[in-house]
């Protein structure tokens, strides 16, 4: 969601005792400054109930109300990392139970959270604020401002004056995932809301039948990543890529003014045909020093670029050369630069790599042409030999002392927040700039598994 969110004024009370959240929620960073809420109920200043991962990456159910009292702080042991899962969040209040410790439960994939950092349970049958008149929804940021959640959301579900179980909302499938059960049958009470995020001309349309509709303010993006279909996003885990700044849900990445070592996004292939697309952004640099390709390399220096390595491949925009092994460069294709958009055809099974400018494969590519590797801008080790064992999309500004940015395309249909101009052929239901060779994928939890 990045810099966006959603919001709603509440006109008409609900329960102020009990209601329940689920979400499905896919981090794009870790930690920072300020605390990237899920949601917040926000009266004003001194009343307001959130939920939210803390800048040291806790998840936390919050209550703050008049006179300094935190009425309700449910504060995880556990930390939340994992910027290339989707976990499935499930906030229960309801200050009606007897037991303390049942007024606030927190569950994650379907698990019960039991260890917490801070514990203070409301008072039986506390008020909450929660669906007060007046007060403020807000998805993805505090109704006081703050940071947004830079991320992605599925399936979020506000139930008011209901406390439902997460079995309510995700089940166990045939392979021991937890996924959605993606039309839940729950009550929703008077302020209760159900984002689907299908329309995307109408990203706040209420399916809930409430007719409780949210504004949306920012651009939010309809992305096919979703629970069940994972796609990979810049992984700032990597400590190569922890120097990126990472927006747009993880799909933009802004290389450092410091170092040049590659950043590289969290899922892997080490089999099968793949393929996505790069757009160049803005750059400070008076040069076009872009490396676009992949790794499987262990980098260790923060001057180790894309292709200093064995196990790097990348064509480089300033000379429109390939490199690979120790900064060895070979002629190869076009320069590119800023608006340029560069497709990458992965053939691990062949071990070839090819690469479009523009949608025109270089050196006269022909990624379908198999063992043959007519074109190909190299041939590759076999990721079995390279230590990492899988390749991963990577980028890289070739120059420590300003920087560039990056849009990945996985199939979402996106560059940043801007739309592709018109889809190619042989999507599969993926939506690219230019046509994707027959018999390549996009890179993604269904595809893998099918290419296994």
């Amino acid at each position: 969601m990045a810099s966006a969110y959603l919001s709603r004024s509440v006109s008409s009370s609900g329960s102020n005792t009990t209601a329940t959240f689920s979400a499905w929620v896919k981090r794009a960073k870790t930690s920072g400054s300020d605390y990237p809420r899920l949601m917040s109920a926000y009266q004003d200043s001194g009343n307001y109930t959130r939920i939210l991962f803390r800048n040291s990456d806790e998840l936390e159910a919050y209550t703050y109300y008049q006179g300094n009292t935190n009425r309700l702080v449910l504060r995880t042991n556990r930390l939340f990392r994992d910027t290339n899962a989707w976990y499935h969040i499930v906030v229960r209040f309801d200050t009606t139970q007897s037991t303390a410790d049942d007024r606030c439960r927190i569950y994650v994939n379907g698990v019960q959270e039991t260890s917490f950092s801070s514990r203070t349970n409301p008072a039986q049958g506390a008020n909450l604020k929660m669906n007060n008149s007046g007060n403020t929804y807000n998805l993805g940021r505090d109704g006081g401002g703050g940071s947004t959640f830079d991320g992605q959301m599925a399936h979020v579900h506000w139930c008011d004056g209901q406390s439902y179980a997460p079995t309510t909302f995700g089940e166990t499938d045939s392979n021991g995932v937890w996924i959605p059960k993606t039309a839940p049958s729950v009550t929703y009470g008077t302020n209760g809301f159900f984002m689907k995020f299908d329309n995307d001309s109408n990203m706040g349309l209420d399916s809930s039948g409430n007719g409780n509709n949210l504004t949306t303010t920012g651009t939010i993006i309809q992305n096919k990543d979703t629970p069940t279909n994972n796609h990979p996003i810049i992984n700032k885990l990597d400590f190569r890529t922890d120097d990126f700044v990472v927006t747009n849900a993880g799909l933009t990445g802004q290389t450092s003014n410091s170092v040049f070592s590659p950043g590289m996004v969290g899922i892997g292939v080490d089999s099968g045909k793949w393929y996505w697309e790069v757009k160049v952004g803005a750059k400070t640099g008076s040069s076009d020093w872009h490396l676009i390709g992949v790794t499987s390399s262990y980098t260790i220096g923060s001057d180790e670029a894309l292709g200093y390595n064995a196990y790097d491949y990348a064509y480089y925009g300033h000379t429109g050369q390939k490199r690979n092994n120790d900064n060895t460069t070979q002629s190869y294709g076009a320069t590119y630069g800023v608006g340029d958009i560069i497709g990458v055809a992965l053939d691990i099974d062949n071990l070839k790599i090819y690469f479009h400018k523009n949608g025109t494969y270089q050196d006269s590519g022909d990624p379908t042409s198999g063992s043959t590797g007519t074109g190909a801008a190299f041939t590759i080790a076999n990721p079995s030999v390279t230590g990492r064992n899988f390749y991963f999309p990577a980028v890289c500004y070739f120059d420590s002392s300003t920087n560039a940015t990056y849009h990945f395309n996985f199939g979402s249909g996106y560059f940043g927040t801007t739309k592709i101009t018109s889809a190619g052929s042989n999507g599969n239901g993926s939506l690219f700039e230019y046509d994707v060779p027959t018999g390549y994928y996009a890179i993604n939890t269904e595809n893998i598994k099918d290419q296994s």
